[in-house]
C-alpha cells in the first residue's frame, strides 16, 4: 500500500506503517521517538555506570542488589524499544511484539523490585537477607510466570488460526481482551506496593530511603496504569477516537520506562558506594573510634618522648644522672647538645655512654704535702727526740 503522496518530513520511498516516526503533522510520534531514544541511550549508560562501580563497592549488602538493579535496566531498556512498535501502524509483526512483549517486560521491572522489597522486609524483621542469587532467582520465577502465561494465549489466540486465513490475526484483539491479559502484572504491581511498606520502619535511614524509592515507584507505576487502561478501554470509545489507542499505549510505556530510571534506578546507584550502616553503628553503645587522635594517644602513652627546650635548660639546675655500669647507662633518648655532631652509629652512642660514665665517676686524687707543713712538722719531730735523749738530774 503505498500512498500517491507521503506526509510533510517522510521520504516517498518509505512504507506508509512508518510515517508515524516521521510526520511532522502529527508530532506524537517524532515526540515520543525522540523520548525512547533518549531513554534507551540513558538506560545503556546507567547499565555501563552500574558495572563499572562494582569495585567500589564496599558494602556487600548493596552489592547484592546490582543483580536486580542490571536486571531492572535491561527490562527498563526493552521498555523503551517496544515504544518503538507502537508508533509504527499495525502489522502481524508489531502487533505480536506488542501483545506478548508488553506483560513481560513489565513484569521482569516489578518482579526485581518484589524481590528488593521482600529483601528489605526480612532484613528489618531478622537481621538479615536472603542471599543475592537466592534473590534473582525468585525474580526469575516471578517473571517466567508472566512469560508462560503470554506464551500460551499468544499460542491459542493466534497460532491455532492459519496466517493464510487471516494474515492480521494478531492484530484482531478487542482493548478489553488485551488489558485482562495484564491481570497478573498488575497482581505484581501490588505486591510491590505491599513489600515496600515494612522497609518505612527500619532502624537505619539507609534501609528506609530504598523501600521509599521502592514504593514511590510502585504507586506511580499503578497510577500511569490506571490513566491508560482508563482511556485504552473506555476513554477513547466515548470520545470517539479509536486512532488514540496506539498513543496511549505508547506514551503509557514511556512514561513508565522513565519512572523506573528516575524513582528507583538512578538513586539506587547514587547510594551503590555507601557504606553498610550496621558496620558503621559501635557494638552494645561503646565508641569504636575514641574521640582522640592516635598521635593524641601515642604522646600519651610514650611519655619519655618530648623535646627539650633550650632556653631554660641552662637555667635549671640539672640532676645528677643514675651510675650505671653499662656502657649505655649514660645514654637516656634524649636530643644531643646543639654543639655536638650527630653521629647515627652505635660506636658514636657507646662512646658518648662511657664519656658521660667517666665524668660522673668520682676519681680519687693525690695530694703532695705542702713543704711549710712539712719543715714543721720535722722541726717538731726533732725536738722531741732531744727533750726524750737528755738524762733527768
Amino acid at each position: 500500500m503505498e500512498p500517491t503522496s507521503a506526509p510533510k518530513g517522510c521520504d516517498p520511498s518509505i512504507n506508509s506503517i512508518y510515517y508515524n516516526l516521521c510526520d511532522l503533522k502529527t508530532a506524537w510520534g517524532v515526540v515520543v521517538e525522540a523520548v525512547a531514544a533518549a531513554g534507551v541511550v540513558t538506560s545503556f549508560v546507567l547499565f555501563i555506570i552500574l558495572m563499572a562501580s562494582l569495585p567500589f563497592v564496599t558494602n556487600k549488602r548493596r552489592k547484592g542488589m546490582v543483580a536486580l538493579q542490571a536486571s531492572i535496566l535491561v527490562f527498563t531498556l526493552g521498555l523503551f524499544g517496544l515504544t518503538f512498535a507502537f508508533i509504527v501502524g499495525p502489522y502481524s509483526t508489531s502487533c505480536s511484539a506488542r501483545r506478548f512483549l508488553f506483560g513481560v517486560l513489565f513484569s521482569g521491572c516489578l518482579a526485581c523490585l518484589v524481590m528488593h522489597g521482600l529483601w528489605l522486609a526480612l532484613l528489618e524483621r531478622r537481621g538479615r537477607g536472603p542471599r543475592s542469587w537466592m534473590l534473582w532467582l525468585g525474580a526469575l520465577g516471578l517473571w517466567l510466570v508472566e512469560v508462560i502465561i503470554n506464551t500460551e494465549w499468544l499460542v491459542i489466540t493466534v497460532v491455532r488460526i492459519p496466517l493464510r486465513e487471516d494474515p492480521d490475526v494478531s492484530c484482531n484483539i478487542t482493548n478489553q481482551d488485551f488489558v485482562m491479559a495484564l491481570i497478573y502484572v498488575m497482581v505484581l504491581m501490588l505486591a510491590v506496593v505491599l513489600m515496600a511498606f515494612p522497609s518505612l520502619k527500619h532502624k537505619h535511614k539507609q534501609w528506609r530511603r530504598d523501600g521509599a524509592f521502592i514504593l514511590t515507584t510502585g504507586l506511580f507505576t499503578i497510577a500511569i496504569w490506571i490513566a491508560w487502561i482508563s482511556m485504552y478501554a473506555y476513554g477513547n470509545l466515548q470520545v470517539g477516537n479509536p486512532s488514540w489507542d496506539d498513543p496511549t499505549l505508547a506514551v503509557g510505556v514511556v512514561s513508565n520506562a522513565w519512572i523506573f530510571l528516575f524513582l528507583y534506578t538512578i538513586p539506587e546507584i547514587c547510594l551503590l558506594t555507601q557504606a553498610d550502616p550496621e558496620q558503621e553503628q559501635p557494638p552494645d553503645g561503646e565508641d569504636v573510634y575514641p574521640a582522640r587522635s592516635l598521635a593524641y594517644d601515642t604522646i600519651l602513652k610514650e611519655p619519655d618522648v618530648y623535646i627539650e627546650n633550650k632556653a631554660f635548660s641552662m637555667e635549671e639546675p640539672q640532676p645528677e644522672p643514675p651510675k650505671s655500669t653499662s656502657p649505655y647507662g649514660g645514654y637516656n633518648g634524649q636530643l644531643p647538645l646543639r654543639s655536638c655532631v650527630y653521629q647515627p652509629t652505635e660506636i658514636a652512642l657507646i662512646a658518648k655512654g662511657l664519656r658521660t660514665r667517666d665524668q660522673n665517676t668520682i676519681i680519687p686524687r693525690v695530694t703532695v704535702p705542702s713543704l711549710h707543713l712539712g719543715s714543721r712538722r720535722n722541726s717538731l719531730s726533732r725536738s722531741a727526740e732531744s727533750l726524750t735523749s737528755q738524762p733527768i738530774s
